[in-house]
């Protein structure tokens, strides 16, 4: 921080300075606004890597050389571990083009600033790769076979391995030896690989759309980016709007290099396959481990989108693994809508296995909520004649309430969850989680959720009921 305050009086000649903290993304760099008295706003940045604060310095010069809106770095610290750079204000595109990601049909505008955005990406690639020393990049200066398999071991150990699906890890190292080949098959690909081309990297001032966060750039497949970009789990793009953006994108790629629609889509469909198992990795990693709410609502469209892709026929086994049932628990929950936010507590209740999928996630970012733990409950699994049925059915209400034990632990559910809902209320909090389980997710869980919801229904709340393992 001091140092920060010294870049900023010795730039500006400003006597004293305020400043402020950023919310931190998906790195460990942390960013800072510092504002003074009669000079404009700067962005300070302390990073975590000398050769990570290098490579960004010498890639931003790279991007000026082009003409490449981009953040300008001002003054360095000496020893390169913090800089100040030009405040591009607070507004990405992710932002800006909410409603159009909320309902799926984007505004004139907001296609205008989409096709202006990946309209760069060509000069970008080509531009940049023309000026840059790739000796500088950081972690390493071109996507290569080791870069590959890190990063599909990252899908690997950070998400398959997390979730708990069972792998043959000799076919699907296979698979991922057959993917690296032809992600690396082809040299004369090989531009400036952004890295991390997508929507929330891109800031937009005066309708103009700037670069930032390309500190991780490399030299790799100009496909890499396209497929960044388009397939970017929240981006919510329908398969129209994508086509046209690649139209915008083609039509720029013509200045630098000649290839057909036809051939470009068939080979981008590999390097969207590739980018997606990278970010189920980091979605792992940062969401499901580091416990952070917006990587995890990423996870099923990720798992979407790798859905419309599959199968492929020279990655059998790795086809195979996406259609394991241990995805299901992911694949069919879905996210809150946030673009009509009830005015009202939403109270979201589900019963789930404590066997199979485990706890369920809250996707409402809150991070709070009950779980409550049936297991306790004498269980009418046990016996022949209700294993086919489920805590609907009136044989298992019935045999559960036969010997009050369980409306002992409802009632205590009850006295919780109203009070709970009388506090939410009045400070106008819009969810509130609970969730029963039990070992099989079918029976005692599925009774006390059901009964929740019926106890709830004179309540001023809206009610989202859903059964994990009912299907």
């Amino acid at each position: 921080m001091q140092s920060l305050q010294s870049l900023y009086q010795q730039y500006t000649k400003e006597k004293k300075c305020q400043i402020t903290p950023l919310a931190q993304s998906g790195s460990n760099r942390r960013y800072y606004r510092i504002t003074g008295d009669n000079s404009p706003s700067l962005i300070g940045v302390v990073g975590m890597s000398v050769d990570e604060n290098r490579a960004f310095v010498a890639i931003s010069q790279a991007f000026a050389e082009v003409n490449i809106p981009a953040p300008k770095v001002l003054a360095i610290s000496d020893d390169a571990m913090s800089y100040i750079q030009t405040d591009l204000a607070d507004n990405t595109l992710f932002d800006t083009i909410y409603q159009g990601r909320q309902s799926g049909s984007f505004s004139s505008q907001e296609l205008a600033l989409l096709h202006k955005t990946i309209a760069y990406l060509p000069d970008i690639q080509f531009g940049v790769d023309k000026r840059l020393d790739y000796s500088v990049c950081y972690p390493q200066a071109r996507l290569d076979r080791r870069n590959v398999w890190f990063d599909l071991n990252y899908f690997k150990y950070c998400f398959l391995k997390i979730i708990g699906v069972e792998i043959d890890e000799i076919a699907l190292d296979k698979d991922f030896e057959t993917l690296a080949k032809i992600i690396l098959q082809n040299r004369d690909e090989e531009v400036f690989m952004y890295r991390d081309f997508q929507s929330r990297n891109v800031m937009i001032k005066d309708d103009c759309p700037y670069f930032i966060d390309f500190q991780g750039g490399r030299k790799g497949s100009f496909y890499y980016d396209v497929a960044s970009f388009l397939w970017q789990a929240k981006a919510n793009f329908s398969e129209d709007v994508r086509n046209k953006l690649i139209d915008t994108y083609l039509e720029r790629l013509q200045r630098y290099k000649t290839i057909s629609k036809a051939d470009f889509i068939e080979r981008l469909k590999y390097f969207v396959l590739f980018r997606q198992l990278q970010v189920l990795g980091a979605y792992g990693l940062r969401g499901l481990i580091e416990k952070k709410p917006h990587f995890i609502e990423s996870i099923p469209l990720a798992l979407a989108n790798i859905g419309q892709l599959m199968p492929f026929e020279e990655l059998p086994y790795l086809s195979e693994v996406f259609d394991n049932k241990q995805f299901d628990c992911y694949k069919r929950d879905k996210i809150i809508n946030r673009s009509n936010q009830p005015a009202r507590l939403q109270v979201q209740i589900e019963s789930f296995s404590y066997k199979k999928c485990g706890i369920p996630i809250d996707y409402s970012g809150n991070g709070g909520g009950y779980v409550f733990d049936c297991r306790s409950i004498y269980n009418p699994g046990r016996y022949a004649e209700y294993k086919h049925l489920t805590g609907r059915d009136k044989k298992v209400k019935d045999f559960l309430l036969a010997n009050g034990e369980v409306q002992v632990f409802l009632n205590n559910v009850y006295s919780l969850i109203t009070k709970h809902i009388e506090v939410y209320s009045k400070r106008r909090f819009t969810h509130l989680s609970v969730f029963f389980g039990c070992t099989g997710g079918q029976h005692r869980s599925v009774f006390c959720a059901e009964s929740l919801a019926e106890y709830l229904k004179d309540f001023d709340v809206d009610i989202k009921l859903k059964h994990n393992e009912l299907f």
